[in-house]
C-alpha cells in the first residue's frame, strides 16, 4: 500500500502543504532576485542587505533555487509538496548551522552570512518543516486520516460516547500472602 494512492486528491492537508512551499519559494525567489538586482560580487563578504540580511552572488542564486525548488513542488502539490518542505526545511536549519560556524571568519563565510541571515535559516528552516509535517506526525491525528490509518492498520479506533468504569482483572493465580 503507497500512501500516495490512500491520499485524495481534494484533501485539505494538500492545501496546506502547497501554501507553505507556494509562500516560502515565492519569499525566496523575490529575496534572491533582489540580492542580484544590486550586482554585488559572486562571493564576496562585504556590502549588500537585502531585507536586513546580507547576501552575495551566491546566496541569491541559491535563494532563487531554493525558492524554485519550492514552487515547483507547490504546483505539483500532494505529498511531494510535504516531503519537500520538509527536506528544505531541514536543509534550511543545516544552514543555520553552517552560518553559525563561519560567522566572523570572512575567509570561510563564501555565503556573506551574518546573525540576521542565521536567525531566519533557523526560523524559516522550522516553519517550512512545520509545514511539510502538518497532518502528518502527530499523536492526536483523526481517524479518517491516511497517515493514521497506515500507522495504525491493527488499532481500532476508540468508540465514542459516555465513558464507562471497567475493572481489570489479573488472569493467574493470586498473589501469594505476605507480597
Amino acid at each position: 500500500m503507497k500512501l500516495q494512492d490512500e491520499l485524495p486528491v481534494d484533501h485539505r492537508l494538500v492545501l496546506v502543504w502547497r501554501i507553505g512551499a507556494g509562500l516560502g519559494g515565492v519569499f525566496l525567489i523575490v529575496f534572491g532576485c533582489l540580492g542580484l538586482a544590486d550586482h554585488p560580487g559572486f562571493l564576496s563578504t562585504e556590502g549588500n542587505d537585502i531585507a536586513g540580511m546580507s547576501t552575495n552572488g551566491a546566496l541569491s542564486v541559491l535563494s532563487i533555487v531554493m525558492g524554485g525548488v519550492l514552487v515547483v513542488a507547490a504546483v505539483i502539490g500532494g505529498n511531494v509538496a510535504a516531503n519537500v518542505n520538509m527536506a528544505v526545511g531541514v536543509l534550511f536549519v543545516l544552514s543555520g548551522f553552517y552560518g553559525l560556524t563561519v560567522l566572523g571568519r570572512s575567509g570561510a563565510n563564501i555565503l556573506n552570512f551574518g546573525i540576521h541571515n542565521v536567525i531566519f535559516a533557523f526560523a524559516f528552516g522550522v516553519v517550512i518543516t512545520t509545514f511539510g509535517m502538518y497532518g502528518r506526525v502527530s499523536s492526536h491525528l483523526p481517524h479518517d486520516n491516511p497517515y493514521w490509518r497506515q500507522r495504525a492498520a491493527d488499532e481500532v479506533p476508540m468508540p465514542n460516547g459516555p465513558k464507562t468504569f471497567v475493572k481489570v482483572i489479573r488472569p493467574g493465580p493470586p498473589n501469594p500472602i505476605g507480597h
